[in-house]
């Protein structure tokens, strides 16, 4: 979906952060992966009244934060039910970890490159993602 504007440098930058509120995040609270999401959430509320352009990003950004805390907390909460608790370590085990570690380093990348598109003005949207996004922001952005 484009816009039919092209956004200021003031409305880009202010989309590129909201992608970028989840790298700051990592450094604070990489074991928790609330963190991320609650950084998200934050600086989307903050920017409830900003431009379309704006609150698409935001949307976005909060979308993904969503779908990779449950990722990460279902490997947090397997991890520690390993260490702590009575089970073991499977083949289903490593293959969900190969999993969530593959998924969180293409999520970093695209999460990278998105801040840095979305700094230049242009309009990135993801695979699911950008489709959900479109739904929830409805006609607002047609």
């Amino acid at each position: 979906m484009a816009f039919s504007y092209s956004p200021d440098e003031y409305e880009s930058e202010r989309a590129s952060n909201s992608y970028l509120m989840s790298m700051v995040a990592i450094m604070a609270g990489l074991p928790l992966p609330i963190v991320n999401l609650l950084a998200t959430a934050i600086f989307y509320f903050g920017n409830r009244k900003a431009s379309t352009f704006v609150r698409w990003h935001c949307t976005q950004a909060l979308l993904i934060q969503a779908l990779t805390l449950v990722m990460n907390a279902a490997g947090l909460y397997w991890t520690l039910s390993i260490i702590f608790g009575d089970n073991t370590i499977t083949n289903g085990y490593i293959s969900y970890l190969i999993t969530i570690v593959s998924f969180n380093i293409i999520e970093f990348i695209a999460t990278i490159y998105t801040a840095m598109q979305t700094r230049k003005g242009k309009h990135v949207e993801w695979w699911f993602f950008g489709t959900l996004t479109n739904e929830i922001m409805g006609s607002l952005v047609r």
